[in-house]
């Protein structure tokens, strides 16, 4: 699976849920968070579980911002909507390890009480306070589900008391530096934050390369508009299609014509059916249309 573009899509709005069928953004997350008022997260919730019966409808993975631990919402959000077809769940505003293990073990009970297959669902936090910065890599290393890490700029500044300026990016250039690197060092993806101004598409041009540059995967979007620049932006390093054509290699008797065993050695790391799809996801980029 590629993450170079997840769209926050407003859960309270059927309209904007209906039409987030004909997204190509590698990840829909439908939003229990910022653009829920407190008054409608329940008609939001209802939402999210009537569009995951159509699931086969969505071209894309489905994952589900919650509130956060502190909202006093986010077990709330999770005994509501955990069930087949969610791909993960984004946690925001995560401060530490131990939020993660709370939300972790509730998807696991939740998995097991409702059928659902053991450790399907990912987790995705939200690195957005200055705690939660300083903590990237333990939470990222909390545990397994986590694929990627987020990192929420805006909410980033409000905690540190700060204005965003258009300029040079001192105000968050060091937590924004430091996320993909304790991600990378965790072994997984980061997604950088959102440009806001929806308009303007030369600054979220800008602002992607700026991203790319430091290590991210991809970036958190708002518009539609903003999916067909960032997958032009994201294409695969060298090293990502070396990597990818390898796998493919060594993988493709097992996997695909099911000889030998599930799982080899490839420079001295083991890779499986996860990595092979990641390979393949890879490397269909570079036939996408452009």
């Amino acid at each position: 699976m590629m993450l170079r573009s997840l769209i926050f899509v407003p859960s309270n709005s059927k309209r904007f849920i209906e039409k987030a069928k004909a997204l190509n953004a590698d990840i829909i997350c439908f939003d229990l968070e910022d653009s829920v008022p407190l008054n409608e997260k329940d008609i939001a919730r209802q939402m999210i579980r009537d569009a995951l019966t159509k699931r086969k409808e969505y071209k894309s993975n489905i994952y589900i911002r919650i509130n956060s631990l502190e909202s006093g919402l986010a077990f709330s959000d999770l005994n509501a909507i955990i069930q087949e077809g969610i791909d993960g769940i984004v946690i925001p505003k995560v401060n530490d390890e131990e939020e993660v293990n709370k939300v972790e073990q509730l998807i696991s009970t939740l998995e097991n009480q409702r059928g659902i297959c053991e450790d399907s669902i990912k987790l995705m936090p939200s690195i957005e306070t200055a705690k939660g910065v300083v903590n990237a890599y333990p939470i990222a290393k909390s545990v397994q589900r986590i694929n990627a890490l987020v990192f929420g700029v805006f909410d980033f500044l409000y905690d540190m008391h700060l204005d965003y300026i258009e300029d040079d990016g001192i105000e968050y250039g060091y937590a924004r530096s430091k996320i993909p690197v304790d991600a990378r060092a965790a072994g997984l993806a980061a997604l950088d934050g959102i440009w806001q101004k929806v308009d303007d598409i030369d600054g979220f041009k800008k602002d992607a390369n700026i991203a790319k540059r430091l290590g991210y995967s991809g970036k958190t979007i708002i518009h539609p508009n903003q999916i067909e620049p960032i997958h032009k932006i994201f294409v695969p390093s060298k090293n990502e299609i070396e990597w990818a054509k390898k796998v493919l290699e060594a993988l493709r008797d097992p996997i695909e014509m099911g000889l030998g065993k599930g799982a080899v050695k490839l420079e001295g790391k083991m890779i499986d059916a996860v990595h092979y799809k990641q390979a393949k996801a890879i490397l269909n980029t570079l036939y996408e249309p452009k």
